[in-house]
């Protein structure tokens, strides 16, 4: 076997692509040449932009016009409906046993099934002797009288389906009849949501049953095609007969309240007797006036707002006065709650914070689609407005307030800005915490861009409010919403002001934990304003702020300001360090106090960028023990310890500029290396690091640094299993890359004189092939690089140099015919196992693959005599069996063969396709 020689120099120079000086560079904005005249340009191109080379004024981007979003957006009323009552029943959850006054008896049947021994009920009327004190009171869980429900609505389903519909319509009142029992508060929205839901389905049950009796004959024959915005005069009479049949049915209801409920399911239906359907809205709205508890009728104009999505008129005046009726019953509730005390108190602040949902649903309805002439409208007949024009010094509950601002139009809220301030100091009231509409109204300044003027003005009287409060929490959740206002407009003096009102109040009572997630937000919108993290810590009171932090609150404010501080190129401050260095071991503790296992990947990504980017420049002493504090700090971050290797390694190459000067701490940036990466867990990290730690031993001549740190690498190879870290095909061929990546440094490394001058081949061929989970490719593609490595090494010069004196093996064993026939054996060897690894490769496409690679590697390093021409045929017909006769890496590796040959004749007979 005789290794081809090879003058690198030359294939260099032969192999390389001719080169002609550009006159522009070919990214740069140069402009086309004009056509000629008559020249058409492909329409396929004439709207081709390319980012490289245009602005952004030259895209011809098409955006949408904000005048016709509300238009192409497509409503969904039921969507919209069904998540409001998923949300309903969340907000109000039920998890004990409900008990009622007057629970009908089918609701009984369910739980009779269910019913507790008498031990258990007489010891809970030990516990509560009050609660079965009446004879009447029923009990029953929650979830039995969910249950039963369910099965009331498929017994009226089933009825209907019998054409007994008397009987759905019966059971339809008694589900009905159950609103009117308002004793378990906190009960009564998951009743409403499920009651509704029988409502509904009756409703539509109806409405199919007189669209069909207009459509078609008893007989089934067609009688017409309703269109969607049918006419009563399109409806035949006997349609309508049964329409006023049921109308009828319900109006004879004797409670008012399941009557309501009922005519608002069917309301649609009004479609076939009137052209007018939404008139008979006004005669329901005065007809809830008359239900005496406040939350059965809030809840009853609900239902009226949901149901009326249905009719096709866009009439919200009876909306609007159910929203006033609401607002009275409110007033009267909370004029009741100023003179009492304790539980009745209580209740009626429950009473209130149960019919706020019907408000918000209410008040969404009310305004969705308008325009800014019907909102003044809407407004004045809400009695919040003079002439239609401005804000009126009127007060408003709270909590109608409150909704009021979340659904106005940016634009009347803008435009009103001191209005809607002046109508939320004169609302204050139990229904709603003043100082959230305060809240509310910052945010939806931050909507659109405002006046300067107008924001001082806003802000000045913002101040004023804050300035009374003594609860910090109260403070922070007002200030919040209004900082990005501060912070746009500049407005320094405010934003100091701010920060001394919060050391203020803290300094007086603390922090709490509820407290946390506002200062925490204010915190994140000023770290986001400022650009330089010097400028936020020259802020009075922020620093003394920041100690006040706890908990996860604090790790996402540090974790903030590690971002702000790493967007620059480099950390040069010393102070800055320091405090960066303190908040990122705050954040490893944390984690590790948290004990998760594998850290918080994105605090061990911003801690290692913060170090990667410390730059003491000239102190390179310096440099070097910062970098030893963080490995005793952050010892959990498997990420960041790499880090460290990668800075230390630079830090080598960074002092070896300095020549001798910084020859010792050349060796202990190295040393630094060698202890840290053992630390890391993975094998297959450290085996990447040891290679890049031996090639900056190895430039700066520290020849016996690098063979250890090349044996440590091999070494990780010995203890690394395919499921460390390898679970993807990417992960193992970046294995192998590296590998391969250690084979071409080796080119390089001398021979230990006292060893085998193949003594790093060898190991590693003798490693590659002991581990059997190495796959037969993987084994291909190193063996193949060993092979290369050995031709190398064979040459008179080797094909790269390091810029030291240090002598390669081709100066170290120049005419040692001992070291050339442990090539050639090694080789052999090689060569033997590359092709049984070859053929233990089960797919026939892969091994044609591999066949050809090491085909190619066999020609590129040998003289072919006969015998590796039979191995090269072999290996082309292994080739053929897997891959197509058409296949260019195929027919590249044939032409190969037959250029490299020693006996052409034999070649062209054998290798012909």
């Amino acid at each position: 076997m005789e290794f081809r020689p090879r003058n690198y120099t030359d294939e260099r120079e032969s192999h390389a692509l001719p080169r002609l000086r550009a006159d522009a560079h070919p990214l740069s904005a140069t402009p086309s040449p004009p056509l000629p005249q008559g020249d058409v340009v492909e329409s396929g191109n004439s709207d081709f932009f390319d980012p490289l080379r245009g602005t952004d004024n030259e895209a011809k981007v098409e955006s949408p016009d904000p005048d016709n979003l509300s238009n192409a957006v497509d409503h969904h009323p039921t969507k919209e409906w069904t998540s409001f009552r998923r949300l309903l029943m969340q907000r109000f959850p039920v998890t004990k046993m409900v008990s009622m006054s007057s629970m009908p008896d089918f609701l009984m049947r369910s739980a009779k099934s269910h019913e507790k021994s008498s031990t258990i009920m007489h010891l809970e009327e030990l516990d509560d002797p009050q609660k079965f004190a009446d004879e009447g009171v029923k009990v029953i869980t929650w979830q039995e009288y969910v249950s039963r429900l369910h099965e009331l609505k498929d017994e009226i389903n089933r009825s209907w389906l019998a054409e007994d519909r008397v009987t759905s319509l019966k059971l339809s009142i008694k589900a009905a009849k159950l609103l009117m029992d308002t004793s378990v508060s906190e009960f009564y929205p998951t009743l409403f949501v499920l009651v509704t839901d029988i409502m509904d389905m009756l409703g539509e049950l109806v409405w199919q049953r007189i669209k069909r009796k207009a459509e078609f004959t008893e007989d089934g024959a067609l009688l017409c095609n309703l269109a969607e915005n049918f006419k009563a005069s399109d409806i035949c009479s006997d349609a309508k007969e049964t329409c006023n049949n049921w109308f009828n049915k319900i109006g004879v209801v004797q409670e008012l309240l399941p009557r309501i409920y009922l005519e608002l399911a069917i309301s649609p239906c009004w479609r076939f007797l009137l052209d007018q359907p939404e008139d008979s809205l006004w005669r329901l709205v005065m007809m809830i006036r008359g239900l005496g508890d406040p939350v059965a009728s809030a809840y009853c104009r609900l239902y009226m707002a949901h149901c009326a999505q249905k009719l096709i008129s866009h009439d919200i005046g009876y909306l609007i006065t159910c929203m006033n009726d609401i607002r009275v019953i409110l007033m009267k509730i909370l004029s009741a709650n100023e003179s009492t005390h304790g539980n009745v108190k209580h209740n009626k602040k429950l009473q209130v914070s149960l019919m706020e949902p019907t408000i918000e649903y209410i008040m969404k309805y009310i305004f969705n689609g308008l325009s800014q002439g019907q909102v003044s409208e809407v407004l004045a007949e809400l009695g919040l407005m003079k002439n239609q024009q401005d804000f009126g010094s009127v007060s408003c509950v709270s909590v109608v307030l409150h909704h009021l601002l979340k659904e106005l139009p940016i634009e009347i809220v803008s435009s009103n800005a001191l209005q809607m301030l002046h109508l939320i100091e004169f609302s204050k009231d139990y229904s709603f915490d003043q100082h959230m509409n305060y809240r509310l109204l910052g945010f939806r300044l931050n909507e659109r861009k405002t006046s300067v003027d107008l924001v001082n003005a806003v802000l000045d009287k913002i101040i004023q409010v804050v300035a009374q409060y003594d609860s910090l929490d109260e403070y922070l959740k007002v200030v919040d919403a209004y900082a990005d206002l501060i912070l746009q407009n500049h407005l320094g003096d405010l934003l100091n002001t701010i920060l001394e009102g919060i050391s203020q109040r803290a300094r007086n009572k603390g922090v709490t934990e509820a407290e946390m997630p506002s200062l925490q937000s204010l915190l994140g919108k000023i770290l986001s304003h400022f650009k330089c993290l010097e400028d936020v810590l020259c802020l009075n009171y922020f620093p003394e702020i920041l100690d006040l932090m706890f908990g996860s609150s604090q790790d996402a404010v540090f974790l903030h300001i590690l971002n702000l501080a790493t967007r620059n190129d480099h950390i040069r401050d010393p102070l800055c360090i320091q405090l960066l260095f303190e908040i990122s071991r705050t954040l490893h503790d944390n984690i590790e106090a948290k004990n998760v296992k594998d850290g918080d990947s994105q605090v061990a990504h911003s801690i290692s960028r913060f170090v990667h980017m410390v730059d003491y420049g000239a102190e390179m002493e310096h440099q070097l023990a910062f970098l030893v504090d963080c490995r005793g700090a952050f010892g959990r971050f498997n990420e960041l310890k790499e880090t460290l290797v990668h800075s230390s390694n630079s830090l080598a190459i960074q002092a070896l500029k300095c020549a001798k000067k910084h020859l010792s701490l050349v060796k202990a940036c190295i040393t630094f290396s060698e202890i840290t990466i053992p630390s890391i867990s993975a094998q297959r990290k450290q085996f990447d690091l040891f290679l890049e730690t031996a090639e900056v031993a190895f430039l700066v001549g520290l020849v016996s640094h690098s063979d250890g740190l090349i044996d440590s690498a091999v070494g990780c190879l010995q203890t690394l299993n395919i499921t460390d870290g390898l679970q993807t095909p990417a992960e193992v061929e970046g294995l192998v890359s590296s590998i391969r990546k250690l084979c071409g440094f080796l080119v390089m490394v001398p021979g230990n004189l006292s060893k085998a001058g193949t003594h790093f081949p060898n190991n590693l061929f003798s490693l590659i092939s002991s581990h059997s989970w190495f796959e037969p490719k993987m084994k291909t593609q190193i063996f193949s690089s060993i092979l290369l490595l050995l031709t190398s090494l064979a040459q008179k010069s080797l094909p790269y140099h390091v810029d030291t004196q240090i002598p390669g093996n081709d100066l170290l064993f120049c005419g040692d015919s001992s070291y050339k026939q442990e090539l050639v054996s090694l080789t052999k060897l090689v060569l033997e196992n590359l092709l049984c690894a070859i053929q233990q490769e089960p797919s026939r496409a892969a091994r044609g693959a591999m066949a050809l690679e090491a085909c190619n590697c066999i020609v590129s390093s040998f003289m072919v005599n006969d015998e590796l021409l039979s191995v090269c045929l072999n290996l082309i017909e292994t080739a053929k069996s897997g891959l197509s006769d058409q296949d260019k890496y195929l027919r590249s590796t044939i032409e190969l063969v037959k250029k490299k040959s020693q006996t052409p004749s034999t070649a062209t007979v054998s290798v012909s396709v």
